[in-house]
């Protein structure tokens, strides 16, 4: 993902470079496979699936700077460079061939921004200015694309939630009415899909803090 935003990737290839990353690792034995390589490969093809076009050159050189840290000497355009970059090439088909070809994916950012839309207009202006509840929903639906829980819930659920742990961390609290807001939102989204959501969050921070 840091990749790609150096990348200047936009949020949706971005997301769909993640996905892409999830769902070959669920099919495949990713330890067989190089785990860098693979990634190259996913931004390489999400920029074609989301029409944001990459050189490969920029990405093989992004990601060695990424992936080998800040003071790794810049890739010279010697045989290794165009090895890797035939490398990632091929890594593309072989990730295209796994996932048989489907690699269009429905995201949660279309349904987050209806919703925080609707959220808005249940609040009076001042409340709503006070509390940064748009930027932490956001946040929160990237950290989703750090696991491949944005495989496994549907979209519209974990717009959802991100959204209800936006607004509880906030203590922003909307409007009762016969429904739950999430309700009047999505029909087909219950407590149980938000609380599955955002256990599944919370336990990629208690990963990735045991990680640092």
């Amino acid at each position: 993902m840091e990749a790609g935003v150096k990348l200047g990737m936009r949020s949706v290839p971005v997301a769909t470079a993640c996905a892409l990353y999830h769902r070959f690792c669920a099919r495949v034995d990713i330890s067989a496979y190089e785990p860098f390589l693979v990634a190259m490969s996913c931004i390489y093809l999400a920029g074609k699936v989301e029409e944001q076009h990459l050189r490969t050159r920029d990405i093989i050189n992004v990601s060695h700077r990424y992936f080998r840290g800040s003071g790794s000497v810049p890739l010279e355009c010697d045989q290794d460079f165009w090895d890797l970059r035939d490398s990632v090439v091929q890594c593309e088909l072989l990730i295209l061939r796994q996932l048989n070809f489907h690699v269009s994916f429905e995201h949660p950012h279309k349904f987050l921004l209806h919703y925080l839309l609707s959220v808005r207009s249940l609040l009076n202006r001042h409340a709503w200015a006070r509390s940064p509840v748009a930027e932490a929903s956001w946040a929160l639906l990237r950290d989703c694309y750090h696991s491949d829980m944005c495989i496994r819930h549907a979209p519209q659920h974990m717009a959802v939630a991100a959204v209800y742990l936006a607004l509880h961390s906030y203590g922003v609290e909307l409007p009762e009415g016969e429904r739950q807001w999430w309700e009047v939102l999505c029909s087909d989204v219950s407590r149980e899909h938000i609380d599955a959501v955002i256990s599944d969050l919370l336990l990629l921070y208690d990963l990735e803090a045991k990680c640092i």
